[in-house]
Order: structure tokens, then sequence, then C-alpha cells
């Protein structure tokens, strides 16, 4: 891990924006697909495997594999299945920027969850980060609990559903033991959570067929958030701060909210857009908090 002087190169800065803006894609191939949230959580997991496999097998990394995973890895790949099938049905109900803010209050959740199940002391700063996200959420809704529009408000049960499983998964990888490398843990976790979704996809009358112009979109789901975006993450975290890297985690609300304004025509005022900045500002802060104390 770099030091601090040592000085960060572009390359590994731009990877963590590309890994951030990569992520963002999967709101986009799923509002232009119209897909189920079950096909689109399964092939962005399934088919993000076997590019993550063969990549592994190209690099000669493949006999990590041999090292059999445990049910942490398993756990945590049925947590990233949730949160990602969640996300996606929230999109499916409410505005993009509504969906990924509400999700990004899951580093602040993890912080409260960690003070009372791994005795992390909160310090003032942090109980001010979350006081902070917190109203920045409120002002996302416009100090409004806008339950009379069913779709508003069904979007933001699913999307508080993909916030509490993006929280069990951050804090159940805590847990799991050096056994694998990113890259070969991250394997796992496609490949456990593609098949833990696999029966609730199998089950709807559609199932996992698509008509064929809707086929290259979904090899890009698994191409880009699945696979590039991934690999891109990994190789910046194992090249920047981990501070830094959590910071520019966050250019990926903002691509998209910049994605649902852009293509889609979903514009906020400026009450929204300034609770999202005090979102983003307090996750940022909380990351670089969380490795001064670390």
């Amino acid at each position: 891990m770099p030091s601090r002087s040592t000085v960060v190169p572009l390359s590994s800065l731009l990877l963590a924006v590309a890994a951030a803006v990569g992520m963002a894609t999967i709101g986009v191939i799923s509002r232009i697909t119209e897909l189920g949230a079950e096909s689109i959580t399964f092939y962005r997991l399934g088919l993000g495997a076997g590019f993550l496999l063969l990549y592994l097998i190209i690099t000669r990394r493949g006999q990590q594999l041999r090292h059999a995973p445990g049910w942490g890895v398993v756990i945590t790949g049925g947590l990233l299945a949730s949160f990602i099938l969640f996300y996606v049905q929230a999109m499916n109900y409410t505005q993009m920027a509504n969906a990924i803010m509400v999700v990004y209050l899951a580093p602040v959740f993890s912080a409260v969850v960690a003070h009372f199940v791994f005795h992390e002391r909160l310090r003032r700063a942090q109980i001010g980060c979350i006081a902070t996200a917190l109203f920045g959420f409120a002002m996302m809704q416009e100090f409004q609990l806008r339950l009379d529009n069913g779709s508003d408000a069904t979007g933001l049960g699913f999307a508080l559903l993909a916030m509490l499983a993006y929280s069990g998964f951050i804090l159940t990888n805590r847990g799991l033991p050096p056994r694998h490398n990113n890259r070969t843990g991250a394997f796992w976790q496609l490949l456990f959570g593609a098949l833990a979704i696999l029966p609730f996809a199998l089950i709807k009358p559609e199932g996992l067929s698509a008509a064929p112009w809707q086929w290259p979109w979904l090899l890009g789901a698994g191409l880009v958030p699945g696979f590039l975006a991934l690999l891109f993450a990994v190789l910046a975290i194992n090249r920047l701060p981990t501070a830094l890297y959590g910071t520019l985690a966050y250019c990926e609300p903002l691509a998209v909210v910049l994605f649902g304004w852009s293509l889609f025509g979903e514009a906020l005022s400026p009450v929204q857009l300034s609770g999202g900045a005090l979102i983003l500002a307090s996750g940022i802060i909380q990351a670089r908090l969380s490795r001064r104390n670390g």
C-alpha cells in the first residue's frame, strides 16, 4: 500500500474512477432492456464470474481456485446478489438518483452496526457524519415521506432493502479469513451470488429468456459492471491508499445521477441535489475517518 509520501500514479486514479463509473452502468442496462431484476442480476453475476474465470486462467492464477471457499464467502455471495436484485428493482420504481443515494447510506449505517456488534467506538466526527447523511436523505425526499405515490414508495422500500444487504455485505466481508486474494474471492462471490439468484429467475414466467437485441446488453452487464469494473476496483484497491479509494468510489453515485439526467431526463431539484451532496460528503469523510482510526 502506498505511503503518504508516495506519488499516486494517474493510471491508478483512473482505474478507481473507471471502476466506479462501470458499476453505475447497471442501472442504464436495466432501464434500456426492461428485463426483470432477477435476470439482470443473474447475468451480471454469472457472466461476470465467467469473464473473471477466463481472466484467472489467462493470467495463470487459476490454481488459486483449488482452495475451497468457506461458508463466509457463500454468505457474502448471497448478500451481493440480494443487494443487486433490490437495487435494480428500486430503479424500476423510482429515480436512479433516489435509489443510489439510499444505497450509499450503507457505509454510515455499517458504522453504527459495527459500533454495537464489533464494539468499534464511534467518535464525535463519525456521529456528525451519520447525522449529516440522514439530513441529506431527508433533503433528497424534500423533507416529505411521499408514501402516497405508490411507485416511489415501492422504490424507496427496495432501495432500503438494497442498503441493508449492502451493509451486510460490507460487514460480513470484514470477517472473512484471508484464504483467497481479492480476485479469487471476488470470483467465488460472483459465482455463489449467481447460483443464489438462479432459482428466483427461473420461477418467473419469462425465465432467463431475452430478445436478440437484448443479448448484447446482457453481455455488457457481465463484462462492464460484472467483470471490468470489479477488476479495476481490485487493481485500484491494491495501488491506492484506502481512504483515497473510498473517496473515489463515490464517483459511482455521481455517475448514476448524470446517467439518469442525460439519458432518461431525471432532473433533481436544488434541494435534492444539495441532499445528495451531503450524503456523498458524509461518506467521503467517513471513509477518511475509518482509515485514520484503523
